[in-house]
């Protein structure tokens, strides 16, 4: 399809509250892409290893990723058991945003993750007192009864009973992928919202089944599913923003393996951030083209919401002005990012990130200068 429906807009810079950045080799190559996909602001996901539980580890990931980009750094710990109350009261001071807490077992670099939540209650209060937000990987961690396809929907009572327990604490429900998932963060009271990504607004279970470039965890599900991710996002309820969760993984990584003799588990991760902007007006345009959404729905206080001012209210931010513009011209997402040297003959599949949606047609976009 010829991108049109946008050509022209002009928005202010997109925020995405969920983005992976790595570190090393990876990190210098992902980093500078931010800024590509018309983001200025990111919620940096603490998922290293180690794992960042303290603030010093935090701080100082916050000063190796600004080596490499300008956008504003929004930074969180991992929720762990070495956190203590003073920890928290500790982030809030040195202006951390976040704490985000990975079941155990359900993701990259979860091991470290939560089995029980009741441990953490003493944490949660602190968090609510120093009003410090709790941003959930929703999903119910591996059981004989839990698979990917109904990990998100087993996770929500949980949701459901710590926004009980704890009314004043902001909590995030990441990267929403059902439509049970949505019903959930309505239900709950206004410091309660949910992210939604760009790659889950265009895929379903057929789409990554098979296809280890679209894997990610939580995983696509069923195509009544992505509509009400589709309707939420255009919306207009504040309760829904992006994040984006984009995540680069090595190509062997993705392959299962690191050799052509070797084998294992596909990484689980999406690479959206050199598009995320345009990723999601694709959607849109996508959507209303098959009929699932009005176009009437994407009034520019719509778009201007999901891709950035209700995150940025719910996060107590400002936006500096910065502002972008939507262009319909002939790009195509890249084929492949190069990591740690050039990609081409001589490389190894190691060296390379593949994006979403790669080749294909994609809005371009431009920053305005404001100043």
């Amino acid at each position: 399809m010829s991108p049109r429906l946008f050509g022209g807009l002009v928005l202010p810079a997109s925020a995405d509250f969920h983005v992976h950045l790595r570190d090393g080799a990876m990190l210098e190559a992902v980093a500078g892409t931010i800024k590509s996909g018309g983001v200025d602001t990111v919620f940096v996901m603490p998922n290293l290893v180690p794992p960042i539980t303290t603030v010093e580890h935090a701080l100082a990931y916050k000063e190796a990723i600004a080596r490499y980009t300008d956008a504003t750094l929004l930074m969180s710990l991992y929720l762990h058991p070495s956190i203590t109350p003073d920890t928290i009261r500790q982030a809030k001071k040195a202006g951390l945003f976040g704490v985000k807490s990975y079941p155990a077992g359900v993701t990259t670099n979860s091991a470290s993750g939560v089995v029980d939540y009741e441990q953490f209650y003493p944490l949660f209060k602190a968090m609510e007192e120093e009003d410090l937000v709790l941003n959930l990987h929703g999903e119910a961690p591996p059981a004989q009864d839990i698979t990917v396809l109904n990990a998100e929907e087993a996770f929500l009572p949980t949701l459901l009973d710590l926004h009980r327990r704890f009314p004043k604490l902001r909590i995030v429900l990441e990267h929403c992928t059902t439509a049970a998932a949505i019903e959930a963060v309505k239900k709950c009271g206004p410091n309660v919202v949910g992210t939604i990504t760009a790659h889950h607004l265009f895929l379903i279970i057929d789409d990554w089944a098979g296809d280890p470039i679209n894997f990610c965890k939580p995983v696509a599900k069923l195509p009544t599913d992505r509509v009400a991710l589709l309707q939420a996002a255009t919306s207009g309820n504040p309760k829904f923003f992006l994040g984006t969760d984009s995540a680069p993984h090595p190509l062997s990584a993705k392959k299962g393996g690191l050799g052509i003799h070797e084998a294992g588990k596909c990484a689980a991760g999406v690479f959206t951030q050199p598009y995320a902007t345009q990723l999601v007006l694709e959607a849109f345009e996508d959507a209303v083209t098959k009929g699932v959404v009005e176009k009437s729905r994407l009034s520019q206080v719509v778009l201007e919401g999901f891709l950035g001012g209700f995150g940025r209210k719910f996060y107590q931010i400002d936006h500096d002005g910065e502002k972008i513009r939507i262009l319909a011209k002939d790009e195509k997402v890249i084929s492949m990012l190069s990591v740690g040297g050039e990609a081409g003959a001589n490389s190894t599949t190691r060296d390379v990130v593949i994006p979403f949606r790669r080749d294909s047609p994609i809005y371009s976009l431009e920053w305005i200068q404001t100043k």
